[in-house]
């Protein structure tokens, strides 16, 4: 396999409030190769679209930003905005959730495309420009009878398929899909799916795929990574996480979802923790039905498990479990008696 077109290491994202910072991104580690799909997974509120916005610089006002986001030989952390300007759209681009509004409703469509190659692309004519740009249309299924309308006469599968040209036109080696599919029905969901995978295929293109939905990262992903409160609880190849979950939340997320053979719902009790004050050792903890002694007093570290890695007590290491800490909460065991 071939080196990762981007390194992110100890990342941190935190924003400041009036009272305490909320610290909605805290210590992320992961790699992402060229040519393999990485699936970003969690409940709302665990800080996969605040990951995904720093990779590209796009924090607002009041963010702050620490670690490593390394591509091509730099910190994306320590550029200037030119400099990130510059890696935004050729190297780095991002599909948004909700294109109709990332879509300004007073241009065409082929307005969007010349602005985003005259500013990346300048040297190219005009002509070059719109055969680029119905090329990436087409990739897209839309005709090219449909270049000059608004955004508004198209319906939302088919604007998320102009954002998703949008992203391709400058051909980037790295794609941030950020909840792509959400409020599609399941056939223009299957085809977006299936056009992200072609890019892949056709290009070598990295893409990190940031989704609540867990059947599409059994069906796109290679590998995936586990988010709760602003950690990565849990990586690896998404068939083994899938087959041997280790982390708790990962069973948790995997037992809720609804198939053809469900026949009662099934939810995680309670809700992911405030940020500006997240829980004491494991932040799963008080809603973890293995939780011991040792959870809300230590903070796992992530250790090997397999072919991936868990940050969860369960799987050690052993030498920094205190004595007696392996014993179950108790509180824990009656809660989840009284769910049941």
């Amino acid at each position: 396999m071939n080196g990762p077109v981007l390194s992110v290491r100890d990342l941190r994202v935190w924003f400041g409030t009036p009272g305490a910072p909320v610290r909605a991104v805290d210590g992320v580690t992961f790699d992402l190769v060229a040519g393999e799909t990485l699936g970003l997974v969690g409940e709302s509120g665990c800080g996969k679209s605040t990951l995904g916005r720093s990779l590209m610089g796009l924090l607002p006002e009041g963010a702050a930003c620490d670690g490593e986001i390394l591509y091509d030989g730099a910190n994306v952390v320590d550029l200037a905005t030119r400099e990130l300007r510059s890696i935004r759209g050729p190297d780095v681009a991002m599909i948004f959730q909700e294109p109709m509004t990332r879509l300004d409703p007073l241009m065409t469509i082929e307005d969007h495309f010349l602005e985003t190659l005259r500013t990346h692309e300048s040297d190219l004519s005009k002509a070059e420009m719109r055969r680029r740009s119905l090329d990436a249309l087409g990739g897209m299924g839309i005709p090219p009878t449909r270049f000059g309308q608004y955004p508004h006469e198209f319906s939302g599968g088919m604007r998320q398929r102009i954002m998703i040209a949008l992203a391709l036109v400058l051909r980037p080696r790295i794609v941030i899909a950020d909840e792509p599919t959400t409020a599609l029905d399941v056939l223009v969901e299957a085809q977006i799916l299936s056009i992200l995978s072609d890019l892949r295929r056709n290009f070598d293109t990295a893409l990190l795929l940031i989704t609540h939905n867990l059947g599409i990262v059994a069906e796109a992903c290679d590998r995936v990574a586990v988010m709760y409160a602003g950690e990565i609880v849990e990586s690896g190849p998404s068939a083994d996480v899938f087959r041997s979950p280790a982390h708790p939340y990962t069973r948790e997320l995997l037992a809720s979802i609804i198939s053809l053979r469900t026949e009662s719902l099934r939810s995680i009790p309670g809700a992911p923790p405030d940020l500006r004050e997240p829980p004491p050792g494991c932040r799963f903890h008080p809603r973890c039905p293995a939780a011991m002694q040792v959870c809300p007093s230590l903070s796992p570290v992530p250790v090997q498990v397999g072919t991936g890695t868990v940050r969860c007590w369960l799987h050690g290491p052993e030498a920094m479990i205190p004595a007696g800490g392996t014993a179950p909460l108790e509180h824990r065991t009656l809660e989840v008696a009284d769910e049941a």
